[in-house]
């Protein structure tokens, strides 16, 4: 909104046009999202204690130490980083660019099902919440509407079509499958990130640093000189979703700061599920969809852990992990909640870099 009423001006006051440039304006959103957060973090922390008498419903079937940890503590904290970081994307990106609102369209509608999921569960006062029927419905109509407006944007030959990491010209045309994998990406991600977030500030950093990666990625893959340099797939406007990630990263700090052990507020489904939703949409748009699974791989991880304890107890009657997803598994171990958290963050880094990798090694 900003460059749209600034540049204009230019002519008449130069210092103007830094506003025209992606990396200041991505500069911007982060500054203005953590603002937010610092902001309006304690009104919206005591506002939702108000209203949640006895704080975020703890299940019942998770570690017994969690009804005395965790318990009174309020949830719906994604409200927070949704405000923030929606705030800051509307005043500092190109409104006009289809790429962000498909994007933003992801990231809010997510948040709203994680909105209605949080709020049964606080209302009802059972950690139960919206079906998973009628949530997975959601979500895959979501995905597929912007599925289909992603793709009507993306410059021809590269519509339908699948880029490998580490292969510089390779490009698999799934042709209209390419649709359905564009949902089960966004679907997955959502839902990769809710599973994850089951400890304190365990979720949002290794989200944050995923969005730190695809802030550099989105600006590259937008620019056509340095996605010819390195011999990447170029999406024009692309380039514009850095100052949406980097609103995420600011939002992400911020929340962190209220986040962080011990919780005085958690994101709930309405945080996890929109953030792994704009994960999972960025990562279409910038045709970086199995690099998300690289920087992302922490959240596949945890994924993997809660389908392998099914498949295995109903096959078999035993259970791989002492409890899944697998962050409970170190915690039934005895490992303590900060060891846990703070060791996958090392490990979303070191995934992270491993991503990074891509960019070059082609």
């Amino acid at each position: 909104m900003l460059q749209t009423i600034l540049v204009p001006l230019a002519d008449q006051f130069s210092a103007l046009n830094v506003f025209r440039y992606i990396t200041f304006r991505t500069g911007g959103a982060v500054m203005t999202a953590l603002l937010l957060s610092f902001l309006f973090g304690p009104v919206i922390i005591r506002l939702l204690k108000k209203r949640q008498t006895g704080g975020q419903p703890i299940r019942e079937d998770g570690p017994e130490s969690h009804l005395l940890t965790k318990k009174g503590t309020p949830t719906m904290g994604g409200v927070l980083i949704l405000l923030a970081s929606t705030s800051a994307t509307v005043l500092w990106t190109d409104l006009s660019n289809p790429y962000v609102w498909a994007a933003l369209s992801v990231t809010i509608g997510y948040g709203l099902i994680g909105f209605m999921d949080d709020y049964l569960k606080v209302s009802q006062r059972n950690s139960k919440g919206l079906s998973s029927k009628l949530k997975l419905v959601l979500q895959l109509a979501i995905a597929a509407v912007a599925a289909f407006w992603i793709l009507s944007h993306l410059p021809d030959g590269l519509t339908t079509t699948l880029a490998i990491p580490f292969f510089k010209s390779v490009l698999l045309d799934l042709g209209w499958v390419f649709v359905l994998f564009a949902i089960i990406v966004m679907v997955g991600s959502s839902n990769a990130v809710n599973l994850t977030d089951g400890l304190d500030g365990l979720a949002i950093v290794p989200v944050m640093i995923a969005a730190g990666v695809f802030t550099l990625i989105a600006y590259l893959v937008g620019n056509s000189v340095f996605s010819s340099y390195l011999q990447l797939h170029y999406v024009p406007g692309a380039g514009e979703l850095s100052v949406f990630c980097g609103a995420l990263v600011g939002s992400g700090l911020g929340f962190l700061w209220f986040n962080a052990p011990p919780a005085r507020i958690f994101m709930g489904d309405t945080g996890s599920l929109a953030l792994g939703g704009a994960l999972g949409a960025i990562s279409v748009i910038t045709k970086h969809e199995l690099v998300l699974a690289i920087v992302g791989g922490l959240f596949v991880l945890e994924t993997v852990s809660v389908i392998v304890q099914v498949v295995s107890f109903k096959l078999t009657g035993k259970r791989v992990f002492r409890m899944a997803p697998l962050h409970h598994h170190f915690e039934q171990k005895g490992w303590a909640e900060s060891t846990i958290v703070i060791r996958f963050w090392i490990i979303a880094s070191i995934l992270a870099l491993v991503g990074l990798a891509t960019l070059k090694l082609r």
